[in-house]
Formats: structure tokens, sequence, C-alpha cells
């Protein structure tokens, strides 16, 4: 039986490419995510004391929401 080597380098910047690529996505999710939150914040901001007594938050608690989701 003939064996096949299957195993082969990466071309020549193949590697530096796909860090960069990755480097890039993990920006863009970060950025996303921080909007999200900045969003988030933004509609708790608009709700009553009632509002956000209901749902079992208070004022103090927006600011650390976006703090939460980061770790």
């Amino acid at each position: 039986m003939a064996a096949y080597e299957t195993t082969r380098t990466a071309p020549f910047g193949a590697i530096t490419t796909y860090r960069f690529i990755q480097f890039v996505g993990s920006l863009f999710g970060a950025v996303v995510e921080w909007n999200d939150a900045r969003v988030t914040r933004a509609a708790l901001e608009k709700l009553s004391d009632r509002e956000l007594d209901d749902i079992g938050l208070c004022r103090g608690d927006i600011d650390t929401i976006g703090a939460r989701d980061s770790i």
C-alpha cells in the first residue's frame, strides 16, 4: 500500500494573513459587543424608576451593565 503525505507547510504569508484576519474579526466582535452594551444602557436609561424596579434594577446598576458583559 502506498503512503501519501498529506501535511504541507503553509504558503509564504498565509499565517500572517490568517492572524490579520483573526485580529480584524476580534476587533469587529469587540465593537459589536460595545455597541450592544451602549444600546442596552440607553434603553435602560429611558425607563422610569418604577419600571427599573419591576425588572430588579436601580439607576446605579445601569453603569455596571456594560462592565459585566465584558467579563
